[in-house]
């Protein structure tokens, strides 16, 4: 197997080779070693060459088989093996050892000088890294449907800010139904009918039912459907899907088939508050989502119409790539907006 020790195998040599041969493979490896400190790492530099040579300076550190083996929690034995792997590969004696007491050769000190500070380095270099994993910053970039601001969103967000100051939440508010990875978003809220296989989904709130709706207004002027095909009939307000052309078509479903049915009207339109508006002065007939309706039918404002005809369909859902490794952020907004499920659903 190669590795970035491989030029300098080598069986055993005289004394005075020893020297300069040592010198030679620590100014290799010290090189090998800064670029891996930078952020620069070697292909050839593996786990197990820098285990090796974590060994071996602890050894020179401690001048203790036991010593340096708690200080890297590890075994005295496996610390042994590691060192006597690192020689076979060197080629050279570094550490001499009795029963009693251990020291470095003369090899061994020369190479312990040079490569110890950047041994340290590489140390620091991947601590500091594995902190920034652990900590709670950065920015969660989140894609949401409209509808699901006002119930799963804004509960969280003065919360958030306080629990996690340093983590930015950079939300899109769009109903359009992007590829979350392709525009960069790491997690995304909308409604189940709409979100793609291969991502997480975590449901948040119950099904959802869409239902015809008209002012009294409408419907003493233009009188009230009886079936759902009576809408090619009437002034409905439509609504179109972001990024599509052609206005949504109205579902319903009877004795368990679902079915569509192209409306037409005076009004389209691509938000659907403003839809909402239209209907209660009376403009046209509405398809909202029921739950946001319930004040205004309650009020009398709207007339709910053909609800035998409106099935439930999947409600709204947190959806996020699988990935192995989560950004601590990523989770800690995932966390939080579980936090306030509807409890209806």
């Amino acid at each position: 197997m190669s590795s970035f020790l491989s030029p300098w195998v080598a069986p055993r040599r005289n004394p005075r080779w020893l020297g300069t041969e040592c010198r030679r493979f620590s100014q290799h490896l010290l090189a090998r070693l800064k670029n891996a400190s930078r952020g620069a790492m070697d292909p050839l530099l593996s786990g197990s060459d820098f285990n090796q040579l974590r060994a071996f300076v602890a050894v020179g550190e401690q001048l203790s088989f036991s010593r340096a083996a708690e200080a890297l929690g590890v075994t005295p034995s496996a610390l042994s093996q590691l060192l006597r792997g690192f020689e076979e590969r060197v080629g050279v004696r570094l550490v001499n050892r009795t029963t009693r007491s251990v020291a470095l050769t003369e090899a061994g000190a020369t190479l312990f000088q040079r490569v110890r500070p950047a041994v340290q380095e590489l140390g620091e270099a991947i601590g500091q890294v594995r902190r920034t994993r652990e900590r709670v910053a950065g920015t969660v970039r989140v894609h949401s449907f409209r509808s699901a601001v006002a119930k799963y969103l804004d509960p969280i967000l003065a919360g958030f800010g306080e629990a996690y100051p340093d983590v930015v939440l950079d939300i899109t508010l769009d109903d359009a139904v992007v590829d979350l990875v392709a525009g960069g978003y790491d997690a995304a809220l909308r409604i189940g009918e709409v979100i793609e296989r291969d991502l997480i989904a975590v449901r948040l709130g119950p099904e959802l039912r869409q239902i015809a709706v008209a002012a009294p207004s409408y419907l003493a002027r233009y009188g009230r459907p009886e079936h759902p095909r009576d809408l090619v009939h009437h002034r409905c307000i439509r609504w179109r899907w972001p990024g599509h052309t052609a206005p949504y078509a109205w579902e319903f479903c009877e004795d368990g088939a679902w079915f569509s049915v192209t409306v037409d009207g005076p009004l389209i339109v691509n938000d659907k508050e403003m839809a909402l508006r239209a209907a209660r002065k009376g403009i046209g007939i509405g398809f909202p989502v029921e739950d946001t309706v319930r004040d205004d039918i309650a009020a009398g404002r709207l007339v709910p119409l053909l609800e035998r005809w409106s099935a439930p369909f999947p409600g709204m859902f947190l959806c996020y790539p699988r990935q192995r490794q989560m950004a601590p952020a990523l989770r800690a907004f995932i966390d939080t907006v579980r936090t306030v499920r509807d409890p209806g659903k």
